[in-house]
């Protein structure tokens, strides 16, 4: 099982509206996160925080309304194929979401250790245009590279794998369980990039022709 977090608590003060509800053509950032996310991931975690409330409620709005259009079926058949018996999404909220993105990284992952997954995928809704490709081959190279580990070995592995473009890191980034476990517990770490350079035993790159893992909106226009 492979979960994906996606981080959407922040304030969006640049945007000037909810990040997460920023429409697009294929809908809002985060529906867009959530189905991309579904593509590989059994199932999806967002993390909320300011306006909690109203998004959860204007997202579950659009998943019924995707829904009745019968517009879900791309997403059904790739969760079946990666095994998934259909498409799960869980909410939660962060209420110290005003210390920063690293609380809700760690909230999130911590959610995500409960369903025992073989691995983790870590995107903030503000890269809307990861490619499902993208996400897919993150998803099967962390998960190969877990089961190459030796399985005396495998629960201790704290593993991270990240896409880059161009020489620059992005996202998703991939986590295995043990590193995820020991971020959870690094209440020190300023930030996500330095809780992986303190707790993972092995970094690996992987370089996609995807610019959407290095490209964040943080304005309308980006």
């Amino acid at each position: 099982m492979i979960v994906g977090i996606l981080l959407a608590a922040g304030a969006s003060t640049r945007m000037g509206s909810p990040k997460a509800l920023v429409a697009t053509r294929d809908g809002s950032f985060l529906s867009r996160g959530i189905r991309h996310l579904w593509s590989a991931c059994d199932q999806v975690v967002v993390v909320l925080g300011s306006n909690a409330r109203k998004i959860q409620e204007s997202v579950e709005q659009e998943f019924a309304t995707l829904v009745e259009r019968g517009e879900l079926h791309q997403e059904l058949a790739a969760a079946h194929r990666h095994g998934a018996e259909g498409l799960e999404v869980h909410f939660i909220d962060n209420p110290d979401w005003r210390k920063g993105m690293y609380s809700s990284v760690r909230l999130g992952l911590k959610e995500a250790l409960r369903a025992k997954p073989a691995a983790v995928l870590l995107l903030p809704v503000d890269h809307p245009i990861v490619k499902p490709k993208t996400i897919g081959v993150l998803s099967a190279m962390i998960q190969s590279a877990i089961t190459a580990c030796a399985a005396k070995e495998r629960a201790a592995f704290a593993y991270a794998l990240v896409p880059r473009y161009r020489r620059h890191r992005g996202h998703p980034v991939a986590m295995s369980p043990a590193l995820a476990a020991a971020v959870v517990k690094d209440v020190a770490a300023d930030n996500l990039s330095d809780a992986i350079r303190s707790h993972a035993r092995l970094v690996g790159y992987l370089d996609v022709t995807d610019a959407g893992v290095v490209r964040n909106v943080n304005r309308r226009g980006d």
